[in-house]
């Protein structure tokens, strides 16, 4: 089997930054430690650079099956790894939703033929599937998805007595996007009344404004109190939802969680004067004031996670009038950059960012033996020169959809290296897919 040795790497890892070799053999890292001289297949000299986990994207949609010419697991696989994402956590709104074990296994079989980084799905919740998600294996699937909120096809989930008996029975993780459906129905009459067809992406965050957030996610919240359900929130958006979560207790102790995704801490709502339907998204991207104090969240914990909610749509389903335009927007080839960027401007230390982007998501959802560079676990790195600047264009973009909010970016460092499960599938621009990521699976 393969051997890889990585050289003079600025490792960070548990709160430490120190300069070190790994050593990794048969998909494991084996040794960690300075002067390393065992032969190995493939050597990497870090010079310096740094060496990270790899980040762990606990929340993406990669459109396959049925919405493929959006995206497929092939694609937005190789835009993550890019990107220094090793592993994802993908969603069940794809066509048809998610909705029974045998479409669920469908996407497995799926990515374990397409996808370049490591992969797990959530199965998805509807008003009339309960004896199907009963089934789920916590062992081998990262969680069930409720949307509280209006999604595709048919899986909102606004039955009072569906809910409380998932939350009751669940055997495992229950992820939320929390929404108001009748807020939301509510606001969108008022705004086409108000606009008509003259609507532009600026009325986005007052549509589906902080009330429909708050709204939903108290409710997740009472009841998971109530049943002492695993629950985590996904991409919170609003300073009025902070109140609901803790940093009195450590995460592995935490049953209530919450994940905070990059385009809420980059982007603000004067944004949509110059981005427009390129950054609709739900939940919105809200008002200025809010993105400080999210930051301030993330920082005291309150806040677990950083995900993207990669979501691409073509380039032509944006280009349309507002209420016709699709929301998402495509992310996973850089949270990490962002991220890093973020260090640059003193917003968050270089620590941080691996423990909120790859230690969190590991210990959330209690995956086995990765989110850390230790002796025994796999061997999920990635490596960033901090001081070679990339650009975010046309011709740097590996999504299928071919475009980015963040065209025309520079940032201030690159990922130069990314090893999954031990393998070096990417090195200075170059994939090499020879190997396919494993699923994961989760200590429960």
């Amino acid at each position: 089997m393969s051997t890889l040795l990585i050289q003079n790497a600025r490792l960070i890892n548990e709160g430490t930054i120190r300069e070190t070799d790994v050593y990794c053999k048969d998909g494991f890292i084996e040794q960690i430690g300075s002067g390393l001289t065992k032969p190995a297949d493939t050597v990497i000299d870090a010079q310096g650079n740094y060496l990270l986990p790899g980040v762990i994207d606990d929340q993406v949609h990669f459109r396959e099956p049925g919405l493929t010419h959006k995206a497929t697991i092939h694609s937005e696989a190789r835009a993550a790894v890019a990107g220094g994402v090793t592993s994802f956590m993908e969603m069940p709104n794809t066509v048809p939703n998610v909705l029974t074990q045998e479409l669920l296994a469908q996407k497995y079989e799926i990515a374990a033929r397409t996808s370049l980084a490591n992969y797990s799905f959530f199965m998805g919740g509807s008003n009339d599937n309960l004896e199907e998600v009963l089934k789920t294996d916590p062992e081998t699937v990262c969680g069930i998805k409720i949307f509280m909120g209006s999604s595709t096809g048919n899986m909102l989930v606004d039955n009072e007595k569906v809910l409380d008996a998932v939350f009751r029975q669940s055997p495992m993780l229950i992820a939320t996007h929390c929404e108001d459906e009748a807020t939301i129905r509510a606001n969108t009459a008022h705004y086409k009344e108000l606009y008509g067809d003259n609507a532009t992406a600026k009325i986005h965050p007052l549509v589906r404004n902080e009330e429909a957030c708050l709204k939903s996610s108290s409710l997740a919240v009472e009841l998971a109190k109530k049943h002492n359900t695993r629950l985590h929130i996904l991409h919170i958006s609003t300073a009025d939802e902070l109140a609901l979560f803790t940093n009195a207790v450590s995460l592995k102790e935490k049953r209530i969680t919450a994940e905070v995704c990059v385009h809420h801490l980059w982007f603000d709502a004067d944004d949509y004067d110059r981005l427009g339907n390129l950054i609709k998204c739900n939940p919105a991207i809200k008002a200025p004031h809010h993105k400080p104090q999210l930051w301030q969240a993330l920082l005291d914990d309150r806040l677990d996670i950083i995900a993207t909610d990669h979501a691409p749509h073509t380039w032509a389903e944006k280009q349309q009038p507002y209420w016709q335009a699709p929301s998402g927007l495509p992310l996973v080839q850089h949270p990490l950059l962002l991220m890093l960027e973020a260090v640059q401007q003193g917003k968050i230390t270089l620590e941080k960012v691996v423990e909120k982007m790859c230690h969190a998501p590991a210990d959330c959802f209690q995956i086995d033996r990765r989110g850390y560079v230790r002796e025994g676990f796999w061997a999920d790195l990635v490596l960033v020169d901090a001081n070679r600047k990339s650009a975010v264009a046309k011709d740097t973009i590996h999504y299928q959809c071919g475009w980015s909010p963040l065209e025309g970016t520079v940032f201030s460092a690159a990922i130069t290296h990314t090893i999954v499960s031990g393998h070096l599938a990417y090195a200075d621009g170059q994939f090499n897919e020879s190997v396919s990521g494993k699923r994961l699976r989760f200590a429960r």
